[in-house]
């Protein structure tokens, strides 16, 4: 029996139950339902990603939010569960074992990577490709519901182009140079400075492009929240913030069409589930192929978890209830 399912004679699609585990770097999702897609429990809690928190740390707030989500359920209807977690990911394997079975649930989850279940979070399809865009980026084949090519995911540092970091980056690169040549103008300038300095009085131009320096090196991480004053400025026509979504599409589309073959394009991630200026350029720049976007993901790893236990035509007329 493959850790993750138990096999039952005469499945009731309303009372077995099956789980799906979202468990990313800032949050984790829980999503409970029966084989037949109604959702029966939900919960949202800390991160539960052991590559970004430790180990202990993720394997607590997945069982937590377990916990949380099957408030009033009773775990041994539990016929299968599936977690998608990032990066490398077995070595969780024990530890969630012993929550399932505390819980009462017969077999600990079956693990796989964020990136599978984000696709399925987008359609029922076994074949296509996923494009995901949200602090990072990576664009992934997949085939059979595995991922089997990738394409960037490469980092902040190195990679993970047309992401909410690089276009951040981009913005506040942009902004510098303007300084740097004696201008204030501009709305993107505007937004970039007062996310920075904020009431902070103005000095000349060179001296606040080397406070601007200055604040980002000492948080990189702050240049993601500028991604959204990017969308923000070119809806209002700002041309350097356009220049910067149109940039950042062009890279995204460029890093998906390496990978994909056929079948759906799953758009997944804040910058491409949101709308704005790059969702609205990768929609354009992929107006040859049937594109998706990705909804609920938890729900989708619960819907994943049916694969052995319904037949296809069932599995993939539930999927829309599984994925709200």
């Amino acid at each position: 029996m493959q850790s993750g399912q138990v096999k039952t004679h005469n499945l009731i699609v309303t009372y077995s139950l099956v789980v799906g585990v979202d468990a990313g770097a800032t949050s984790t999702r829980v999503a409970v339902h029966t084989l037949d897609g109604t959702r029966v429990g939900y919960a949202t809690g800390s991160a539960g990603n052991p590559s970004a928190h430790g180990l202990a740390k993720a394997v607590t707030a997945i069982g937590d939010t377990l916990h949380e989500a099957l408030t009033g359920q009773d775990g041994s209807r539990v016929v299968a569960s599936l977690a998608g977690v990032a990066g490398h990911v077995q070595s969780m394997a024990p530890a969630l074992g012993r929550i399932w079975a505390d819980l009462g649930i017969p077999a600990g989850p079956r693990l796989t990577g964020d990136v599978t279940i984000a696709y399925a979070a987008g359609t029922p399809e076994p074949d296509g490709s996923l494009l995901l865009s949200g602090t990072g980026a990576v664009a992934a084949r997949i085939a059979g519901y595995e991922m089997v090519a990738i394409a960037d995911g490469l980092g902040w540092l190195l990679g993970d182009e047309g992401s909410g970091f690089w276009i951040g980056r981009a913005a506040a690169k942009a902004v510098a140079a303007s300084l740097d040549r004696g201008s204030f103008a501009g709305l993107l300038t505007e937004l970039v400075l007062e996310h920075f300095l904020g009431a902070e009085r103005r000095s000349a131009p060179r001296d606040t492009a080397d406070r601007l320096v200055r604040l980002a090196q000492a948080d990189h991480m702050r240049l993601a929240a500028l991604s959204s004053l990017v969308s923000r400025a070119a809806s209002a026509g700002d041309p350097m913030a356009l220049g910067i979504a149109r940039e950042a599409a062009d890279h995204l589309v460029a890093t998906v069409r390496r990978v994909h073959v056929s079948g759906p394009v799953v758009l997944a991630g804040s910058v491409l589930t949101n709308e704005g200026p790059v969702r609205q350029g990768v929609q354009e720049l992929l107006a040859d192929q049937e594109v998706a976007t990705a909804r609920d993901i938890a729900g989708a790893a619960a819907w994943l978890a049916t694969r052995d236990l319904l037949p296809e035509e069932d599995r993939k007329a539930a999927h829309a209830r599984f994925t709200p």
